[in-house]
């Protein structure tokens, strides 16, 4: 896993941090024709005028249906929750579709996808949205593993995965959208809502908490 070593003129490139989480090609499948079957029912209550606008949004909005359950998955943390939500947030952008007049229909959906995701973690008053935990505790005690032990360990999918689970929401939210989707700094700050500056310092803050996260993790073997 590259990212967690230092940056210099490779920092304007997203890294390769590919730790999706597992769910079966069906099961994506499955997701689309709920998604359809519901657009669809939906769209049987509207003018039959509309049927371009359907098609349209088929085809710009489903290739991202992946990305969008990756990052709700990511987020929740629960693949029910996970599923629950691209199903609404697919629906949140039917309805909206009319407004959607821009080019880049991924970010626009996943800012979709993180809305929605976020008001479930509020409704389910989640304790790790914002990066408020204790420092101490995940820092003190692993300053003996190096970063070449660090590194070596980084490439196990497994350790990863259960490393980002521990880091925040807004942390794993960025990672995610980072090294996963390869979105820009201004596509994740429009998407985010935050200054691509900002998008920067956290971005920097997550892969070093993850680090120690995986430094603790590596120290308990």
């Amino acid at each position: 896993m590259h990212f967690l070593a230092e940056r210099t003129d490779q920092e304007n490139m997203a890294g390769p941090l590919k730790v999706d989480y597992a769910f079966d090609t069906e099961d994506l499948e499955s997701s689309a024709k709920i998604v359809k079957f519901a657009i669809l029912k939906k769209h049987q209550e509207q003018d039959a005028a509309q049927e371009h606008e359907l098609a349209s949004f088929e085809e710009t909005m489903l290739p991202h249906m992946d990305a969008a359950h990756n990052l709700a998955k990511w987020l929740l943390r629960n693949e029910e929750d996970a599923q629950d939500v691209v199903q609404e947030a697919y629906l949140r952008a039917f309805k909206s579709f009319g407004g959607f007049h821009g080019s880049n229909g991924r970010a626009w959906l996943l800012t979709i996808v993180r809305n929605t995701s976020y008001t479930l973690l509020k409704k389910n008053k989640a304790v790790d949205l914002t990066t408020t935990f204790d420092e101490e505790i995940h820092v003190s005690g692993h300053d003996s593993v190096s970063p070449a032990t660090t590194l070596e360990h980084s490439e196990n999918a497994e350790l990863i995965r259960e490393a980002m689970d521990e880091l925040p929401a807004d942390f794993r939210e960025i990672l995610a959208l980072r090294h996963q989707e390869g979105l820009s700094y201004k596509e994740i700050a429009d998407i985010t809502q935050i200054p691509p500056g900002t998008v920067m310092s956290r971005l920097a803050r997550a892969r070093a908490k993850l680090r120690e996260y995986l430094a603790a993790r590596i120290g308990k073997e």
